[in-house]
């Protein structure tokens, strides 16, 4: 199912990038959703993106990522987790921008940073690897990445909707946690013994 997902998220944001209307049409844009009831765009917004790194990067991550919270979750958890996600992680900043106009969201990075951070919950130190060389423990990991995405949030001055991640991430975490038996106690024991 993660590649299923992979893959119409591909699709569509390709046929988005060719067809601007289907990218309007698609788009997290809060007057659509206040005036037109579009709640839709709560979750298409994820499936398209802004270029083809931000996809690719999104893509990839997903990939590995995802396919352990599959396991984890089962075909049809997983896809209720990932559409969860993708609400759960843009709702705060469509709740802060419902009156904006000119604001706009897209990408699937909320949803991503959920399944990032339900995995740093089942492994904790294992090897997160940037630009696949560097290894990071996953709970470090997830540290500088909170610590940079609240940073960054702050300053507001880039295009990035690092909220998103921030409330992917915390969803992400928290659904393991609430909805796999025994996993806060694993989660701690795992904590407490770096070395297995």
């Amino acid at each position: 199912m993660t590649l299923i997902v992979v893959a119409i998220t591909v699709v569509i944001s390709f046929l988005a990038w060719q067809k601007p209307a289907l990218m309007a049409r698609l788009i997290l844009w809060p007057p659509a959703v206040n005036r037109s009831k579009q709640y839709d765009r709560l979750v298409t917004y994820g499936f398209i993106h802004a270029d083809g790194m931000h996809l690719f990067f999104n893509m990839f991550t997903l990939y590995f990522f995802g396919r352990i919270v599959e396991r984890l979750f089962g075909t049809v958890g997983f896809v209720a987790f990932y559409l969860a996600a993708l609400v759960v992680s843009i709702l705060p900043s469509y709740l802060a921008h419902r009156d904006d106009a000119g604001y706009r969201s897209l990408g699937a990075s909320g949803a991503v940073s959920a399944c990032l951070f339900a995995f740093i919950v089942i492994a904790p130190w294992e090897k997160i690897y940037l630009y696949g060389a560097i290894g990071i423990p996953a709970i470090i990991y997830a540290v500088l990445y909170v610590a940079y995405s609240i940073w960054m949030d702050r300053r507001g001055q880039d295009n990035v909707n690092h909220s998103a991640h921030l409330w992917g991430a915390a969803f992400g975490m928290l659904a393991v946690l609430l909805a796999v038996p025994g996993a806060a106690g694993d989660f701690l024991r795992a904590l407490a013994h770096p070395n297995g």
